[in-house]
């Protein structure tokens, strides 16, 4: 019996993965363990591995975005007739995609037969949802086309098919049509004609990745949910400064004032359960163990991946894991667990140049702290003016679980452990 194969949900924040690319093809054996496709989250590019054995006999989309719980594939045994299958999946998976592309051999007759099928129901057209969207882009009504898909449903080849036969039927020397009407009301900021894939030497375009989507939706409900204030300190690392230098002569990896600002967080969460809380709508869940989000910006978006139970690791286990998490960030291959279960959150551009600024608060954690980076100062101590090495801190709390008399408590302790780092290793 042939096996649909969905797309899965990897990851907690996932609604739909995006198809980089295929590493079977329709006709190839398949074991239980191979690997199917790389599948781009909202987080990581990650490996569709696949637990059946049998033959792929069918690819519901080539490359592109994909719902979660959508048919992507059906493995079978070799000669199969897995069509009536589809077809029934289909019938009773809700919105759930047909395919976007075909074995070519399969064509000619598949639109032979769908031919007359009608390619709109009474309340909706019968389309993907990858064919919607372009249709959408492009301002091309998608109830006026004829679908090629299974049952007549509109998919994305339909769609691009009109999109290349729409500047054939217009006159060469035709003028250019009057601009239609403003939109009213609601929509008349959405109104923007234009071609899909145009370009000029004004801009250019690129599409939302999933990642990104994901970021502004998760950032913007965050902003405009969660109650922000900001407290801001600032540390005096002039000790850490030389204290680093001693470290790095013993120890067996290079220690980073990131590493170190990450262990002192870690101690400073343990002594302030609060801050190493989590906002759960109903009840507030204070986290006994203090997991560390570290933001590491990629190439098309902000990772977060979490170092677990950081404030029981030396430096040098730290600065290990930290690098390790790091390189597999840009390289897109961190695992679902370890982007999950952060208590507490740090943003570090002080590698940048940055001197200061806030961040916003990773949902459902209570707190984040911007560390900006490190500048020679004039100070003054016991009546002297010395040059200090300052660094700038900024904790941005959520007001329904963190007071500001909390935060300030939990700056304080941070800024007495960096400021003393002896402390840290009692």
């Amino acid at each position: 019996m042939a096996e649909i194969i969905r797309m899965p949900r990897m990851s907690d924040t996932m609604e739909e993965g995006n198809i980089v690319g295929w590493l079977k093809q329709v006709g190839d054996a398949v074991e239980s363990g191979d690997v199917l496709a790389e599948v781009e989250t909202d987080k990581a590019v990650m490996e569709l591995e696949t637990y059946e054995e049998g033959t792929l006999l069918y690819i519901g989309v080539e490359e592109g975005s994909v719902p979660v719980n959508s048919i992507i594939a059906i493995i079978g045994e070799e000669g199969e007739d897995y069509k009536a299958i589809l077809a029934e999946a289909e019938a009773g998976g809700g919105d759930a995609p047909a395919s976007e592309s075909a074995p070519a051999e399969e064509a000619p007759a598949a639109a032979v037969q769908e031919e007359a099928a009608p390619v709109a129901t009474a309340d909706r057209v019968k389309a993907s949802p990858l064919a919607k969207n372009i249709a959408k882009d492009a301002g091309i009504d998608i109830s006026t086309l004829t679908g090629s898909g299974e049952n007549g449903r509109v998919v994305r080849r339909d769609v691009e098919s009109a999109l290349t036969a729409a500047p054939v039927a217009a006159p060469a020397a035709a003028p250019a049509p009057a601009p239609a009407a403003p939109a009213k009301g609601k929509d008349a900021l959405a109104y923007q004609p234009f071609e899909m894939g145009a370009s000029s030497a004004g801009y250019t375009e690129e599409k939302v990745s999933s990642m990104r989507k994901v970021i502004a939706k998760r950032l913007s409900e965050s902003k405009f949910t969660a109650p922000h204030f900001y407290l801001k300190a600032e540390v005096n690392m002039a000790t850490v400064w030389d204290a680093r230098k001693q470290i790095n002569e013993v120890s067996p990896v290079k220690i980073s004032f990131n590493d170190i600002i990450v262990k002192a967080v870690s101690v400073a969460l343990k002594q302030h359960s609060v801050i190493n809380s989590y906002w759960l709508e109903d009840k507030i869940r204070y986290n006994n163990d203090v997991h560390v989000g570290v933001a590491v910006a990629i190439e098309d978006g902000l990772v977060v991946p979490v170092v677990k139970n950081s404030n029981l690791k030396t430096l040098s286990q730290l600065s290990s894991e930290i690098k390790d998490l790091a390189k597999k960030a840009k390289g897109k291959k961190l695992g679902a667990a370890e982007m999950s279960g952060g208590t507490f959150t740090i943003s570090n551009l002080g590698m940048f140049d940055i001197e200061e600024f806030t961040a916003i608060i990773n949902p459902p954690e209570s707190c984040i702290l911007a560390v900006g980076g490190i500048k020679e100062k004039p100070v003054v101590e016991g009546g002297e003016i010395k040059i200090g090495r300052m660094m700038k801190l900024s904790l941005s709390c959520d007001h329904r679980t963190v007071d500001g008399a909390q935060g300030a408590a939990f700056l304080q302790t941070l800024k007495t452990l960096l400021e003393n780092p002896v402390t840290l290793l009692v």
